[in-house]
């Protein structure tokens, strides 16, 4: 930054180069995957076969959801609010073990592609559009948060209107998406993590050293009170309390990384339950280390600029601007450098997009196409070119609504928690009460993921209206503009800083609620709902006890000894239906 002027430098011609390279690689890996070594049939483009390797799986889970949300929103988030949300790092661990033990033996066991057929074994179709349902509307919520965050990132650093840069790295991102399946992904998201790693790393030790040593950046983040631990505290509108960072981080990221369709389609895209596992252990490692690195910068952005608050002088124009704005200050003179950073934010968000996407092929495939219209039987040529323009339109359809995203008025990662909390909890919820509790029937729980899946929306999008007004405002670390050496208005400054938690006397209580309980909300809500109505309403004629292969290992030693049935059966005809295609296949071939 200039001192003298408080503009942000621009990017310089190695930069771009930098950046175009990382697109133009991605691109590459599309074609490869596309054209010369084409997927033979829907399971090699959904699933790579089956028999993906653990260390490029392991590496797209991080950077399937390690995106620029992540980078960028917690850098801003320990910047305004300090380091507590550091905390939730706990959460994942936890979350992750449950995961291990719960949750993916199931999964694995069934051999499904879409997670959303568990549904229709264990409760019906109705279930599993239900549930797939949810899956679609929260990918249109989050994908284009996840473009946002990086287009900002490029707008502060570059000055290109963030209108312009969106559609062309979308465009990238939908075609080796469309051309090459899980495969060209699954590489992408490789070279793309291996980038983000470099780019948070080249922050941290540049940015550090800059500042004068980690001694420096701990006094001042201390002297602010950006190190002190979140409180005891059990009010639930207390924006960051210990029990909401641990309790509510846990299932938020049980959600995440236990039965997300995109996450879980990769752990089964492994030849083994124990390499699955292996997959859950590095992504778990992976996952932890970039959120403490992203942390730990938002601390750094404190400890560089602690007496010119960029956001007060308005140099930094959005608050998640604040890490691009870092870089490009330590990095100026250094040419590739600034380009690097940019590339592994994007290539968080194109490795998040473009799983979300091939994701998204394959629950309108499995879950919508082959439920609605189930005696077509499509070539694998028509089932490819299906698949392609899923890919397309839902990827179009993501790139418009970033700009709406771009009109919220809170911190993104606080948005993208609370809007995806409309569907996350519910969809957990759908998955745990099925596993665990087998006196719930079809008709509960549907009445209790739509009771949970409209009362969350009406929280969610409520609380982000008052916030975005200015009704409902969350106090902040101090800031100050005594050192700077610029000229700016300060009579109508920018300034983001808020001493007390505010709220209009007009806002319900329950608009205040952390945003950290609201994956915990809808899951607790879809559970007891869908408990209560299965004690009144009577599950249908048709309807049978399900097989304890639909069960949690963890409570299959106390289900009743019972002869198979319905739910068990589903799975038996499916494998037998496999064998038979596949005896039908060797046939035609002799």
């Amino acid at each position: 930054m200039d001192s003298s002027t408080g503009a942000a430098p621009l990017m310089g011609a190695v930069d771009y180069a930098v950046f175009a390279g990382m697109l133009g690689v991605s691109a590459a890996i599309g074609v490869y995957y596309g054209f010369c070594a084409p997927a033979a049939n829907v399971e090699e483009y959904l699933m790579g076969g089956r028999s993906m390797s653990t260390i490029p799986i392991s590496m797209s889970l991080i950077s399937s959801f390690i995106s620029g949300i992540t980078l960028l929103g917690m850098a801003t988030e320990a910047y305004l609010y300090g380091a507590e949300y550091g905390y939730v790092a706990i959460g994942v661990l936890v979350s992750a073990i449950i995961n291990a033990v719960a949750f993916l033996p199931v999964f694995y066991d069934l051999q499904i592609t879409s997670t959303y057929e568990y549904l229709e074994m264990r409760f019906g179709k109705s279930v599993r559009i239900l549930g797939s349902f949810f899956f679609i509307i929260g990918v249109i919520c989050w994908i284009p948060l996840v473009i946002f965050m990086p287009a900002i990132a490029l707008n502060q650093v570059t000055g290109v209107n963030l209108h312009i840069i969106s559609p062309v790295v979308c465009i990238v991102c939908i075609f080796y998406t469309c051309v090459g399946g899980i495969r060209a992904v699954v590489w992408t998201d490789v070279v793309q993590t291996v980038m983000m790693f470099g780019a948070v790393l080249l922050v941290v030790i540049k940015g550090t050293i800059d500042v004068g040593g980690l001694s420096v950046v701990w006094s001042r983040n201390f002297e602010s009170g950006r190190l002190d631990p979140p409180g005891l505290d059990l009010d639930p509108t207390v924006r960051q309390a210990l029990p909401s960072l641990l309790l509510g981080g846990a299932i938020h990221w049980l959600f995440i990384a236990g039965v997300h369709q995109i996450m879980m389609q990769r752990y089964l895209a492994l030849p083994t339950l124990t390499k699955a596992n292996i997959a859950v252990c590095i992504f778990t490692v992976g996952a932890i280390s970039l959120v403490l690195m992203s942390i730990y910068s938002g601390l750094l952005i404190f400890a560089k600029y602690f007496d010119c608050d960029p956001l007060t002088t308005k140099v930094a124009r959005a608050k998640d601007q604040m890490l691009p704005l870092l870089v490009v200050d330590s990095l100026r003179g250094l040419p590739g450098l600034t380009g690097l950073f940019v590339a592994g934010i994007f290539s968080a968000a194109l490795s998040s997009m473009s799983t979300a996407l091939n994701s998204t092929a394959a629950v309108v495939f499995e879950d919508f196409f082959k439920t609605f219209f189930p005696k077509w039987r499509l070539s694998d040529r028509k089932a490819d070119l299906l698949m392609k323009a899923v890919v397309v339109i839902s990827g179009a359809t993501c790139t418009a609504l970033v700009f709406v995203v771009e009109r919220l008025g809170s911190a993104v990662l606080q948005v993208s928690i609370s809007l995806g909390s409309i569907t996350n909890g519910p969809t957990l919820g759908l998955f745990t009460v099925g596993m665990f509790f087998p006196r719930v029937n079809s008709r509960g729980v549907l009445v209790g993921g739509l009771t949970s899946v409209v009362l969350m929306a009406w929280l969610s999008l409520g609380a982000q209206t008052y916030q975005a007004r200015g009704d409902i405002r969350f106090a902040t670390k101090p800031f100050s503009t005594d050192g700077c050496l610029y000229e700016f208005d300060r009579a109508n400054n920018g300034s983001v800083a808020v001493t007390v938690d505010y709220h209009n006397s007009d806002v319900w209580t329950v608009y205040r609620l952390s945003h950290l309980w609201y994956t915990a909300m809808g899951w607790t809500i879809t559970m007891v709902v869908s408990q209560l109505v299965s004690l009144v309403v009577r599950p249908g004629e048709d309807e049978l006890r399900p097989g304890p292969h639909l069960f949690s290992p963890l409570v299959r030693r106390w289900l009743p000894k019972e002869p198979l049935d319905k739910g068990y059966k589903t799975v038996e005809m499916r494998v037998i239906s496999q064998e038979e295609e596949d005896r039908r296949k060797l046939k035609d071939v002799d």
